[in-house]
């Protein structure tokens, strides 16, 4: 049997053991994948595990799934349901914590998937920022402080710090009622009546009521759409709103995709696209104030399989492997190259005659000649390997047409499926514009009396051709999409550096790697005509220089015909397209070997 139809027959019959579980603990053995529950919550996807850690947070949502069926009664929850919207998601999660702690006196294993999945998801916890209250929201340190109190999680110094700034609010209002809530565990009705009242009487949200209502005093100077630098912090309270009112629906409300704990960020079209614009929009405001854009009405975020049809996506993928023919050799060998020095520094070694694990095989034999000996198990030993992730952001404007972008989509290609092959995840992006001569966001400011040095003036279009969490398989089509006909037009670097910056914050991966594929600097026509010629070009150097000093995230660019080493510290210069994929091969190698850079 193959490598791969092994993987396939074990993630089947894991999806198969998953299922059962979730029938047995919640005691409804009928139910199937049509089950409403399932359908709502996102049932695991077996085809995205592909480490111990995602195996390991798949049982863990499964258990919650089901003892959320099996516990938790949706009159009650929604009777009790708090009215300040910012104390519906501590509830919910007050609610998921009661289930799980019921799961877990009920079957011990149901209570270690649970400790293994929450110490694991604390030490996955980052922060680039910790000095006051301000950088810890109020829904991250509830999480820690339920998980401290009520599940006995240790935390370690990161979580106990984020902790800290909070913990004295709660154990005032919470602490003389623990007793009477772990005591009523079982009366979903007393317990969970109890935390609204605890919530209702809380000074942090008392305050907060009284900030509501003088927002909204303010909707109708709110609703300026030219008012840009108020409505950044408008807009994301809006979208928090909506999110939190959505909360009184129990089946939409209730899932394990909302206690991720903040970890896995799912790629979905208009909700990302209004998330994503409002975390960069702080992010460029924050590191470049001289930085304007004049609006975002018109900008796009888009996945490449909604730019063209199936069959013309597929047609444009033969014309990709029709072009890889002539480099596969060259770049498959350097992938190869860069692949055994992945898989070296992985370490993979198992333990063997364990009393419980993987069935070793190797001692069958033992066991068929004398049945009273015991079994073997075998178990492999954790990875000294960093979970990694890499995102190539790929220059999708008009001068990259023909030879460049069709290297750069064959090179992302091969990296992409050797870099998988190695557990590091790879995400592939592009950026572009909408249009030529600033599109739609021009026309609006004709029509708006012109005002002078309005900043950015044309619609973004950056594009998504694989996610971090698909696989490459699943999105192979999306990356002959670059050859589409018309797709390239102006580039914006320091928009597209912030949003892939931003995405690349978002993942819990131990060590995040973002490479640029350019062939110059950032050029917009209709921007550059009315504002300074340096408006685009020192606001890519002020975004490149803030990841490279104050982040964590380690940034390299290859330049195809253009030095781009005063964007730059890590770049270097190609002369022929055809030197991109050692080079960008070389590059990460070279990374790889160097250790994480340290802050």
């Amino acid at each position: 049997m193959s490598n791969s139809s092994k993987v396939s027959n074990f993630r089947e019959k894991f999806k198969q053991a998953l299922h059962s579980t979730f029938k047995v603990i919640s005691d409804d053995l009928k139910a199937d994948k049509k089950d409403k529950l399932i359908k709502k919550s996102n049932f695991p996807e077996i085809e995205t595990l592909n480490t111990k850690s995602s195996f390991v947070k798949a049982r863990a949502d499964t258990d919650t799934l089901a003892l959320k069926k099996k516990f938790s009664d949706e009159n009650i929850y929604k009777k009790n349901l708090p009215l300040n919207s910012s104390c519906k998601s501590l509830y919910s999660l007050t609610e998921k914590i009661r289930v799980e702690l019921l799961g877990g006196k009920m079957l011990k294993g149901i209570q270690k998937n649970f400790e293994e999945n929450y110490y694991r998801v604390i030490n996955l916890k980052k922060k680039e920022k910790l000095e006051s209250k301000d950088d810890v929201s109020i829904n991250e340190a509830f999480e820690l402080y339920m998980l401290k109190n009520f599940h006995g999680i240790k935390l370690n110094s990161l979580a106990k710090k984020m902790l800290s700034y909070w913990e004295k609010d709660f154990d005032i209002s919470i602490n003389k009622h623990i007793n009477f809530l772990k005591e009523n565990l079982e009366n979903q009705n007393k317990y969970s009546s109890k935390f609204t009242e605890i919530f209702k009487e809380m000074d942090i949200f008392q305050n907060e009521e009284n900030n509501e209502s003088k927002e909204e005093n303010q909707d109708s100077e709110q609703n300026n759409p030219f008012n840009d630098d108020k409505n950044a912090e408008n807009e994301d309270n809006k979208d928090q709103a909506k999110d939190e009112e959505s909360v009184a629906s129990m089946e939409s409300e209730f899932s394990v995709d909302e206690y991720k704990l903040n970890e896995d960020q799912m790629d979905t079209n208009s909700e990302e696209r209004g998330i994503d614009q409002v975390i960069q929009k702080k992010t460029l405001n924050t590191i470049d104030l001289d930085y304007k854009i004049f609006t975002t009405e018109y900008d796009e975020i888009i996945k490449a399989e909604n730019l063209e049809n199936s069959e013309e996506s597929e047609k444009l993928r033969k014309t990709l492997d029709q072009q890889l023919i002539n480099f596969q050799d060259i770049i498959t060998k350097l992938a190869n190259k860069l692949q055994r020095q992945l898989l070296a520094k992985q370490n993979r070694s198992w333990e063997f005659d364990l009393d419980e694990g993987l069935l070793d095989s190797s001692k069958l034999p033992r066991i068929i000649m004398d049945p009273y000996n015991s079994l073997s198990f075998k178990k492999e030993k954790d990875l000294e390997f960093e979970d990694t992730v890499v995102t190539l952001l790929i220059d999708n404007s008009g001068s990259m047409r023909g030879r460049p972008i069709t290297i750069a989509a064959i090179c992302a290609d091969i990296l992409s499926r050797t870099l998988e092959r190695c557990s590091v995840k790879v995400e592939i992006l592009g950026f572009t514009t909408k249009n030529w001569k600033g599109g739609q966001s021009r026309e609006n400011w004709n029509t708006s009396g012109k005002s002078k040095l309005p900043g950015r003036l044309n619609d973004l279009r950056h594009i998504i051709y694989k996610s971090a969490d698909s696989h490459w398989r699943q999105s192979k089509n999306n990356l002959g999409l670059m050859l589409k006909e018309g797709l390239l037009k102006e580039n914006i670097d320091g928009e597209a550096i912030s949003w892939a910056f931003n995405r690349l914050k978002k993942r819990r991966e131990q060590r995040k790697i973002l490479m640029v594929i350019s062939d110059g600097a950032p050029v917009d026509d209709s921007t550059l005509s009315v504002n300074s010629g340096d408006f685009l070009e020192k606001h890519l150097k002020k975004m490149v220089k803030f990841i490279e000093e104050k982040t964590e995230i380690e940034i390299l660019a290859v330049g195809i015909g253009h030095d781009v080493s005063r964007y730059y510290n890590r770049a270097i210069k190609i002369s022929d397209v055809n030197e991109l994929g050692d080079v960008m091969i070389s590059q990460l190698s070279t990374l790889f070997d160097k250790k994480k850079k340290m802050h």
